[in-house]
C-alpha cells in the first residue's frame, strides 16, 4: 500500500508538469497559467455551491430521522474534488470536475462501491485472533 502511494505521489505530478509543459508549448504559457487559475476560481464556486447542497441535504435528513449515508459520502467526495480543483493541474482539474457534478459523481461511487465489495469478500478477509 505504501509503495502505491509513493508511485502515486510521483506519477501524478509528473504526469501534471508535463501536460503543462506540452499544452504550454501549444498555447502558449499565459493562456495555459490562466487556464489553471480559471479552473481552480470555476472549481471552488462549484465545490462551494454542491457542498451548500449537501450540508442542505445533510441537515434535512437528520431533521427527519434519517442517517444521511450517501449525503456524507457526497460531501467527502466534494471535499476531495475541491483538493484536487485547487491543486494546479489538467488531470487533477479534470477529476475534480467529474467529482463535483452529481451525475458523474454517483457513477464514481457506483464503482467505488463494487472496488469496496471486492475487497470485502470473505476470500480477503484475514480474521487473526490473539
Amino acid at each position: 500500500m505504501l509503495f502505491k502511494l509513493f508511485l502515486l505521489f510521483i506519477i501524478v505530478p509528473v504526469a501534471e508538469l508535463a501536460l503543462l509543459i506540452k499544452i504550454g508549448t501549444f498555447i502558449g504559457t499565459f493562456n495555459t497559467i490562466l487556464i489553471v487559475i480559471l479552473t481552480a476560481i470555476i472549481g471552488a464556486h462549484m465545490v462551494k455551491s454542491e457542498g451548500i447542497g449537501v450540508m442542505y441535504r445533510i441537515r434535512k435528513n437528520m431533521d427527519e430521522g434519517i442517517f444521511p449515508a450517501e449525503e456524507l459520502i457526497d460531501g467527502m467526495m466534494i471535499l476531495i474534488a475541491g483538493a484536487l480543483l485547487l491543486t494546479p493541474g489538467f488531470l487533477t482539474d479534470s477529476a475534480g470536475f467529474l467529482m463535483v457534478f452529481p451525475v458523474s459523481r454517483d457513477y464514481i461511487k457506483k464503482i467505488a462501491r463494487r472496488y469496496i465489495k471486492k475487497k470485502m469478500s470473505p476470500d480477503e478477509i484475514e480474521i487473526h485472533l490473539s
